[in-house]
């Protein structure tokens, strides 16, 4: 049975335009699947509507209940200095609760997930005095440390510099090699990631490419595809 399961999906802001027409989406457990796009083409509202955030104008959108994600600027949400383990212990609220106290596995799962970034080292500094690229791994283990079906990461190496999204990209490779977690990974391009991403869903207002990274250079090229 897929993770994600999108059917008929269709969705506009308010009395615009659709962003979104009738979408069909299945991702299958432990794939590692690209979301890429021009700006305004509709890949961040796709991801949107699987986390949640939206709702359908029609058809329907099935997801998992622990999706761990991590939203474009998630450094901008964050109103108070706090260290790499305080950010990461957060991520145990979709699995214990607002109010209850971190309990023995609770804090396992934190220090896996630390750990699993590379941040051991790094748990009690403030994020603020982290690089771009330290910044963005702690959000990825506040997401894994609610130890989600499925990871989606929305533009995640967006102000970091190239060494940092090689990291990045060894990072996730390894996480996906090693754990075979469902992961979506949304950008406008690829770089360092795209050897490592197994499918590439290309959307502008539809799915207009759902297929291996190394097809879609030959589906452009077919001259019986026709494109805007």
């Amino acid at each position: 049975m897929p993770v994600v399961e999108l059917r008929h999906v269709s969705f506009a802001y308010g009395g615009a335009p659709p962003v979104l027409t009738d979408v069909d989406l299945a991702v299958e457990p432990g794939e590692f699947v690209g979301i890429a796009g021009p700006n305004g083409g509709g890949k961040t509202t796709l991801i949107r509507l699987v986390v949640g955030l939206e709702r359908p104008s029609s058809g329907t959108v099935r997801a998992p209940d622990r999706i761990g994600y991590l939203p474009q600027r998630a450094r901008a949400a964050l109103d108070a200095p706090i260290t790499v383990e305080e950010l990461v212990s957060a991520g145990r609220v979709s699995v214990r609760g607002v109010l209850r106290s971190l309990r023995a596995d609770d804090r396992a799962a934190v220090d896996n997930a630390i750990a699993r970034v590379g941040l051991t080292e790094q748990r009690d500094r403030a994020i603020s005095r982290l690089s771009g690229g330290q910044e963005q791994r702690a959000f990825i283990a506040k997401a894994l440390a609610g130890e989600p079906e499925l990871l989606v990461l929305d533009e995640p190496t967006s102000g970091v510099d190239a060494d940092a999204q090689e990291a990045l990209a060894g990072l996730l490779a390894e996480l996906h090699r090693d754990t075979g977690l469902t992961i979506l990974y949304v950008s406008h391009e690829f770089g360092a990631i795209e050897p490592h991403v197994q499918r590439l869903v290309l959307v502008r207002g539809g799915i207009e490419f759902d297929g291996p990274p190394g097809e879609l250079s030959h589906h452009w090229h077919d001259p019986s595809h026709v494109h805007p």
